[in-house]
């Protein structure tokens, strides 16, 4: 009896393990959590997310809205009330928002200030998609369905019976029009509102159709109903609609924007949804992203784990977003935040550089180039109406990161294949930034010091000089790339070759680690490894000493050779995680997000020690990075409120995990090689735009098998520890044998090892 019961016992937990294992996604978009990230606050991220109903790369997204008006914290899982639902374009609760407007439906009365018309809400009566949103108010007895095009949007209102239903639009403060045309049951206004950047001529044009007519309307000003009046200009104006309506009674309502006019606005609407019924519209986005995020299929991994790799790649796939609009004749056409006037062509924004440079722009060139095409078109535009390629745009120029990573953006794309688009005017645009400071954070400040003594010295009052000068250097070495590709002239390429080995200057033997060098040559002192910000950017030493992407196997030799690198690597583990906050002057959230993550001083949650992770590939280790990349995996994501380690950032936070369960990173990106780690499903199948597919079969994968046993590429033995773009753009199918133990012999040759620009020959 006691031997049947055991046995029935682990034919039940077998069963039970198959059953949570996924063996063919055909549904991906039913996988993502738009919640995943959400909930995050200024002191502690989780992501710092919101749930966005859209479509990938729209211009336009739509959000339920938690907190108050104007705060970048649109969203957040904790709360308890709704306040509207606003589009928004905003990359970052700290970059905030630009052209936002809100819609709230209600009843009992008019209730126009934000918290008079907020209502109550439960998880359990929320349903939220990349597609879809649905919720009950509580307070109105009213449940809100809304689904959304690229620069249009649907919402679907349930009411009970009442006698004074009401709709309110908020066109929100710092400038705002509203007008009401009760005859054609339609809205239409503008806000003016943005956070970042000095826009000209900047306003987000709305109109708005209802499909019942109106027996009440209003404008309001303040919050305030202004008498028998449909029209109005000033800081903070609105509109209130009311009708009565009948127990289970839907109204539904169109909407859609411009940055350009009315009548785009209005062209935008007929094109996007014209006579489309909610759920024509609702099951158009969807087949939108299932068809989007399939690109990427993965097989024989946990619902967990797929959940999650969907909901990365689901983050991945809204910036920089469109802000381009198609005009009558079928162009696309853009308003200029340069400018302020109207141009042909395409325009993005919502991105900062310093971040997706890493990982999110790879993974663009490798599975989406087309649209990478048209933002390279885009950055063309920036250059020509405003002088300068952005670093950080949301839209325009905003001074908020370090770095002149634009030529890292341009030069990847151009040597991963990126063609029919004028290059030569990028290749200007980075030798331009690449030597002047410009305005809003673009250019290279300090580059008077770099240019001639190889590095931004610590003492000249430049602040995170140690980090603008190590990626200043890389940004070279990618300027550099780009310069041999097009075939530029040895006496003009070579200055930025010299100067991608400006990280040496700031190597100090002392320590091992990089430190700030004053200006006499002199490092700075003292000098603390821990101490966050002051040379260095949302980081410290520990951190930043790994930011030479281009050049790992120089930093080995600096660091004392191989076995010296990978004790240094793990010290990074083995270290408590201390912290001197001394600079900012109380722990900002990135300090907090890597002391509680219980993994030393590697701080995940940001973006400069990302790519570590995966440079023991380089210094015969490579199973060490299979172990740890594994243990991020497992421990710094979930698709969940609390799903991420620090901030999302645009796709670069998931672009790392979605790259890394496919079993590579792009460590060095203007390069043509990713750097192997280990994949996390037992197969996974990349649809290549070009039509090719790559195939990752590692059967033996599984918790416990996290090691690379063996590989072949097309049938053939492989023991580098990297793969070549170009090579996966013809196809190939990648067979991994996984095993619980290191194999200890493989990829450790000096041949096997990725790129660096000292061995280049």
């Amino acid at each position: 009896m006691r031997k049947t019961l055991l046995t029935m016992l682990f034919a039940g937990a077998a069963i039970a393990s198959q059953a949570q294992m996924v063996n063919k996604v055909i549904d991906p978009v039913e996988y993502a959590n738009p919640l995943m990230g959400s909930a995050s606050k200024p002191d502690l991220s989780n992501g710092n997310t919101y749930p966005a109903v859209a479509v990938p790369w729209g211009m336009n997204f739509w959000t339920p809205q938690t907190g108050k008006m104007g705060n970048g914290w649109a969203y957040t899982y904790d709360a308890d009330k709704l306040k509207g639902f606003k589009q928004t374009h905003q990359p970052s609760p700290w970059m905030n928002d630009y052209g936002q407007f809100c819609i709230m439906p209600a009843t009992g009365g008019i209730k126009l200030s934000e918290n008079a018309r907020a209502s109550w809400f439960s998880h359990k009566a929320e349903v939220s998609k990349p597609y879809y949103y649905s919720v009950y108010l509580a307070d109105h007895d009213i449940t809100t369905e809304m689904t959304a095009t690229e620069r249009a949007a649907q919402f679907r209102f349930t009411y009970p019976k009442s006698d004074n239903s009401t709709i309110v639009i908020d066109a929100l403060d710092r400038g705002s029009y509203i007008k009401i045309i009760p005859a054609e049951n339609k809205i239409i206004g503008y806000t003016k509102k943005y956070a970042r950047s000095r826009l000209t001529n900047f306003k987000n044009y709305f109109v708005i159709y209802v499909d019942k007519p109106f027996t009440l309307a209003s404008a309001w000003k303040d919050s305030i109903i202004v008498k028998d009046s449909l029209e109005l200009t000033a800081n903070h104006v609105g509109a209130v609609i009311g009708f009565k309506t009948r127990k289970g009674e839907t109204v539904n309502m169109r909407v859609a924007s411009s940055f350009i006019s009315f009548e785009q606005a209005e062209l935008n609407l007929k094109r996007e949804i014209g006579s489309n019924s909610f759920n024509t519209t609702m099951t158009n986005a969807k087949a939108t992203w299932n068809k989007t995020l399939s690109r990427i299929q993965v097989e024989g991994g946990s619902v967990d784990q797929a959940r999650t790799f969907y909901s990365c790649l689901y983050r991945m796939l809204f910036f920089p977003n469109k802000l381009y609009e198609i005009d009558a004749n079928n162009k696309p056409v853009h308003w200029s935040p340069y400018t302020g006037q109207t141009y042909p062509g395409y325009m993005f924004a919502g991105t900062g550089f310093w971040d997706t440079f890493r990982a999110l722009y790879p993974f663009l060139n490798l599975m989406y180039p087309s649209i990478n095409k048209e933002m390279q078109e885009g950055l063309i535009n920036d250059y020509k109406e405003g002088g300068w390629l952005p670093e950080w745009s949301s839209p325009g120029y905003a001074p908020i990161m370090i770095g002149n990573n634009s030529a890292s953006i341009v030069s990847d794309a151009y040597i991963k294949g990126g063609r029919g688009y004028d290059i030569n005017k990028l290749y200007e645009a980075l030798i331009h930034g690449a030597n002047a400071v410009g305005p809003g954070g673009t250019g290279r400040t300090g580059v008077e010091y770099y240019n001639t003594l190889g590095y931004v010295p610590y003492d000249v009052k430049i602040n995170e000089n140690a980090a603008r000068t190590l990626e200043y250097a890389y940004d070279d070495f990618t300027i550099y790339q780009l310069g041999k590709k097009l075939g530029k002239p040895a006496s003009e390429i070579e200055i930025y070759k010299k100067r991608a080995m400006n990280y040496k200057n700031l190597f100090d033997p002392q320590t091992g680690l990089m430190r700030g060098k004053n200006k006499d040559g002199s490092f700075q002192s003292p000098f603390n490894p821990f101490k966050w910000g002051d040379a260095f950017t949302e980081g410290n030493s520990w951190h930043y000493s790994w930011s030479v992407f281009h050049d790992i196997n120089g930093l080995i030799g600096l660091m004392g050779g191989k076995k010296a690198f990978v004790n240094k690597l793990d010290s990074v583990f083995t270290l408590p995680p201390i912290f001197d906050d001394s600079y900012y002057g109380d722990v900002i959230h990135e300090i907090r997000e890597m002391q509680i993550m219980n993994m030393g001083q590697y701080a995940h949650g940001n973006q400069p020690i990302q790519h570590m992770l995966y440079l023991y590939n380089y210094a015969g280790a490579p199973w060490k990075t299979q172990y740890w990349v594994r243990e991020a995996m497992n421990r710094l994501y979930k698709a969940t409120p609390d799903g991420y380690c620090g901030d999302e950032d645009n796709g670069q936070t998931s672009a790392w995990y979605v790259f890394s369960a496919m079993g590579f990173y792009p460590v060095c990106p203007a390069t043509d090689q990713y750097v192997l780690g280990a994949p996390l499903f037992k197969k996974a199948t990349l649809n290549l735009e070009n039509g090719k597919k790559v195939v990752i079969n590692s059967p033996t994968n599984s918790a416990g098998n996290r090691y690379v046993s063996s590989l072949t590429y097309n049938g053939k033995p492989y023991d580098m520890t990297w793969l070549s773009h170009s090579a996966l753009q013809k196809g190939a199918v990648i067979d991994i044998k996984m095993a619980p133990v290191p194999n200890k012999q493989r990829g450790i040759k000096d041949n096997a090892v990725p790129y660096s620009l000292s061995t280049e020959k």
